[in-house]
């Protein structure tokens, strides 16, 4: 185990009179001493009359300098610490200080700093002889009171001067108040918050530059620079419904937007499918057009790219927006040439009408298959109709009861009148006091006689209007057969014009596609647009920073607490 050396502790034993003293009677300590711990405390011994000042010392030479000196020294406001500091370091060199002052004043003379960390150092310094190392050697030529000329040493170096005004280095004597104290520590965290508050500010531009800024100007340097100009062409068409008077319903809505909504949704999803693409590819060549070199590589499609990669490049550059207000398709094409575009556009519109058209192509044809097989079915229905009632009337041996019926009833009617009126001239005969009995006889017999042939027409009468056989059960059959003859005939007729206008719809266009706003080549390109892209890449790369800050600040803050 090792332990710090100690420093020697020097006694110096001033004179009767004090520090008031004369400078030239000093004590001084014996510096010596003996090896090992039995060794006998030196005494100290008064300096020898014949004792030289050392060079250097100017106690002796110059009084009124050195009582100046000690009094400016004094007046540093120099510490009890530092003082006996000094003191060892004076002694350490030689010198008899009168006091701790007056050692500084003589270092100081010498070129010595007495407050130097080095100095105190060398205070401890191992013994040159003893087997304990314990004593220090007196220095040589001496004798035990005596205090030989220091040597120089070579690594003290004089002190930096320091302006008359004031002594920054030394420790002040000077005790703030507690408001001055407050008042610099508050001026400290001020500081303190001010050189974080810069940091962390110089942080953030950095990662706003990095994050933002600069790809910022990577975006704006391609739409400037990079970017090859696209010309639009903008078109707009309406989808409109063939006038048809077959439905009320239909009419009512025939010329509004709600007739043909089904039909437009449906020509904006084709032009916007695969299959448009590859009609477009091989009637226009559209992947040829955008595998040319001198298209910037974004836009630029790769020579021998595969259908799903050009679809992508095609739904890019293709924009159909439908607006079910106003029922209107309004197209854009954006192409490197103009004149392509305008191309692209014409064909794409083409395809829209033959879709269109053929859209109720199945409909048109299903209602020709089904308007036939109507006809067919009422014409057979006309025939049972028809049929059935022939055999009413053969059954009945009536071609029309309700005639027979009629004649019945007029017959009896008639005979009614007829024996009416016999029975009247009867009676009236026999009102006479000396009738004719052979008017009287035959009054009766026409009386008898109409009276049976009523009879009889009643009878028959009766067998027609009564039975299950009778005349008029057969009547109202034969009138429900011809009656129901008569609605066959209606729906005969109704189907064959059904017939007749299915095979007109299906011979004409159901749907007519009207171009509003004619496709033409533009002279300017409208993409890229440089400012409003710069701007927007901006917008997205500055949400995107802070989106990841703001996440990153709150598990940051979940995290510490």
């Amino acid at each position: 185990m090792t332990t710090k050396p100690k420093a020697k502790k020097f006694r110096t034993r001033r004179g009767v009179a004090g520090e008031g003293a004369a400078p030239d009677a000093p004590r001084l300590q014996s510096a010596n001493t003996q090896a090992g711990p039995e060794a006998p405390r030196p005494q100290e011994a008064p300096l020898r009359p014949e004792f030289a000042p050392l060079a250097g010392d100017d106690s002796t030479a110059a009084p009124a300098k050195g009582d100046t000196e000690v009094d400016a020294i004094r007046s540093e406001g120099l510490t009890a610490r530092q003082l006996r500091m000094a003191r060892r370091v004076a002694q350490k060199h030689g010198f008899a200080p009168a006091t701790d002052f007056d050692a500084v004043r003589l270092l100081r003379a010498r070129g010595i700093d007495p407050f130097k960390r080095s100095n105190m150092l060398e205070l401890v310094v191992p013994d040159a002889g003893g087997a304990g190392g314990g004593g220090r050697q007196p220095p040589a030529g001496g004798a035990a009171g005596q205090v030989s000329a220091p040597r120089p040493d070579p690594r003290v170096q004089l002190p930096q001067t320091v302006p008359a005004s004031g002594n920054a280095h030394l420790p002040s004597t000077r005790i703030a108040s507690p408001a001055e104290r407050r008042a610099a520590e508050i001026l400290q965290i001020q500081r303190e918050l001010a050189t974080r508050r810069r940091r962390k500010l110089v942080l953030l531009l950095t990662r706003l530059a990095f994050f933002v800024m600069l790809p910022t100007i990577l975006a704006g340097y391609y739409f400037y620079v990079v970017a090859t100009p696209m010309f639009s062409t903008r078109s707009e068409f309406l989808i409109l419904k063939a006038e048809s008077s077959a439905s009320s319903m239909g009419s009512l809505f025939s010329g509004t937007q709600f007739a043909t909504n089904q039909d437009a949704i449906a020509v904006q999803s084709y032009l916007l499918s695969k299959d448009a693409m590859l009609r477009l590819d091989s009637d226009e060549g559209f992947k040829a057009h955008y595998e040319q070199d001198w298209i910037d590589p974004i836009q630029r499609l790769d020579p021998g790219a595969s259908n799903e990669e050009a679809y992508k490049l095609y739904k890019r550059n293709i924009e159909i927006g439908y607006d079910p207000t106003e029922g209107v398709i309004k197209m854009e094409i954006m192409a490197a040439d103009p004149e392509t575009a305008a191309r692209f556009s014409r064909a794409l519109i083409g395809y829209a009408e033959d879709r269109v058209d053929n859209l109720s192509l199945r409909k048109r044809s299903n209602a020709v298959t089904d308007a036939e097989s109507g006809l067919e079915e009422a014409e057979q229905a006309r025939y049972d109709a028809q049929e059935r009632l022939v055999r009413l009337q053969q059954e009945g041996s009536v071609v029309d009861p309700e005639g027979r019926i009629a004649a019945l009833r007029t017959q009896i009617s008639n005979v009614e009148v007829q024996l009416q009126e016999k029975q009247l001239t009867l009676q009236a005969l026999l009102d006479n006091a000396r009738p004719n009995s052979a008017r009287v006889e035959g009054a009766r017999g026409d009386v008898r006689r109409l009276e049976t042939l009523l009879a009889d027409l009643n009878a028959d009468m009766t067998s027609a209007t009564s039975g299950e056989n009778s005349l008029a059960e057969i009547a109202v059959q034969i009138k429900l057969a011809e009656a129901d003859l008569s609605t066959r005939d209606l729906m005969l007729q109704t189907a064959l014009e059904r017939l007749a206008q299915a095979r007109r719809d299906a011979d004409s266009q159901a749907r007519y596609l009207t171009t509003s706003v004619v496709p033409v080549a533009s002279q300017d390109p409208s993409y890229p647009r440089k400012f409003e892209n710069t701007i927007l890449a901006f917008l997205i790369f500055s949400g995107v920073y802070l989106m990841i800050s703001l996440t990153a600040s709150i598990l940051r803050e979940q995290v510490a607490s």
